[in-house]
């Protein structure tokens, strides 16, 4: 009988997963164990996972625990979409790099934002998977939490139990980039590759035919360009279209932050790259997620059965049924694309079947495609370390390479503005040396 464990129950994620998991056909008993230290939301997704489970007929048993130890045993799947602490430090993470220059959009993957969340949430991940290994040993973990690329890369670093990262942004995007180029999805054909927001679709074709002069004489419309500013800008340049939102993208390079009138000229309102977006927002959306999923189990909502583009239920079916499928995991490299470091974590084609995640080789990406990459992956690897051997050093270095900071701040503000957030945080991050 599958055991599915989601540690974090209480994300937004849950309902999309569970859902998804309960459509896989044949798959009509199991258990659910949900993890949330939050008791109050462990409650709310327990509703919900009961409420889907007899809406759909099927005998699937529900756990649910603020212990984890108390129901992770014998998981075949780990599902993890833990957020550490964020309610009390999105504004620190947001406000003081502000005051240096440092205008985030989302701020949870890259910059300061996304150094002291990854500060953060490492160390409690670390714990979840000495547990992980001591009481189901031969599951495999399925990482959704951000920063993505660090946690996905410290798990490798930490143990050897398989672990894929999962993200629907080459889901999203190649469904986007169908419409923007006006082709059925289903008769799209691209190749792409990178790191977790920074994969390219380095081939995008129709019927044999290459989009992108299509989509490039298509953005001449400004109501077009207006709607993915920053992705087509730099794919005009750059000569690939990337995997994640404007908004989000525009914080991992260098290019579109550095001055106000450039956020002003290419980053405009919500995900397109609204300054203060995640921070401003993040709060009301957790507690209205909250609130509809309450209404739904009350009945003031409907609540309607409908597949999510999310990988887990993907994986989970290729693996319980041996139906081989493609997903889009984050991986280690070792070999997949040869000008990306070799030990960091890249983003590939992957076949699932009953042996698990099994990464397709991607080759080589365009050199300067690449360069952005490992300037992200740099980032990644010093905060990474930084947590693994409780270094302050490499932390503050993590921030002076990361692209967006390194733009608009000197080396002694980025000292500055670290050691401030570093006091602001100091609850909630660890000691550093």
């Amino acid at each position: 009988m599958t055991k599915i464990a989601i540690i974090g129950a209480g994300s937004a994620f849950t309902r999309e997963i569970v859902m998804d998991i309960f459509g896989i056909s044949g798959m009509d008993e199991g258990i659910i164990a949900l993890v949330d230290i939050d008791p109050a939301r462990l409650a709310i997704a327990r509703g919900l996972v009961e409420r889907i489970v007899e809406m759909t007929g099927k005998r699937w048993q529900v756990l649910a625990s603020t212990d984890r130890r108390e129901v992770l045993a014998g998981s075949n799947f780990v599902i993890n979409q833990i957020e550490v602490v964020g309610l009390e430090t999105v504004k620190y993470e947001f406000e003081i790099p502000l005051k240096y220059g440092v205008k985030q959009c989302i701020g949870d993957t890259l910059g300061p934002g996304g150094l002291f969340k990854t500060l953060r949430t490492l160390p409690s991940w670390i714990e979840i998977v000495r547990d992980v290994e001591e009481l189901c040993p031969n599951t495999i973990i399925l990482n959704y939490t951000n920063p993505m690329s660090a946690v996905t890369l410290l798990t490798s670093r930490i143990t050897d139990i398989p672990v894929v990262g999962l993200c629907h942004s080459i889901q999203n995007s190649s469904r986007q980039l169908a419409k923007y180029a006006g082709v059925p999805y289903e008769e799209l054909k691209w190749r792409a590759g990178g790191i977790n927001h920074m994969s390219w679709f380095v081939e995008l074709t129709h019927q044999g035919k290459d989009l992108y002069p299509v989509l490039l004489d298509k953005i001449q419309d400004p109501e077009l360009l207006r709607k993915d500013p920053v992705r087509f800008d730099a794919m005009k340049y750059l000569g690939a279209f990337v995997s994640e939102s404007s908004g989000h993208f525009s914080e991992y390079i260098p290019y579109y932050r550095k001055r106000q009138d450039l956020i002003d000229q290419h980053c405009s309102t919500g995900y397109n790259g609204a300054t203060g977006f995640y921070a401003n927002n993040w709060p009301i959306w957790r507690k209205t997620n909250d609130e509809e999923i309450l209404q739904q189990l009350s009945g003031e909502l409907p609540l309607e059965m409908k597949s999510s583009h999310e990988y887990a239920a993907v994986i989970i079916e290729a693996m319980v049924k041996n139906e081989p499928k493609v997903i889009y995991g984050n991986v280690v490299n070792q070999g997949l694309i040869s000008n990306l470091p070799q030990d960091g974590v890249v983003e590939v084609a992957c076949m699932v079947d009953r042996n698990g995640v099994n990464p397709c080789r991607f080759g080589r990406l365009p050199e300067h495609l690449a360069a952005l990459c490992r300037s992200n992956m740099a980032f990644f690897e010093l905060a990474v370390s930084a947590v693994l051997e409780r270094d302050k050093d490499m932390a503050l270095h993590a921030l002076m390479v990361d692209p967006l900071t390194s733009a608009v701040c000197s080396l002694a503000e980025i000292k500055a503005m670290f050691e401030e957030l570093y006091e602001a945080e100091r609850a909630f991050v660890p000691e550093l040396k």
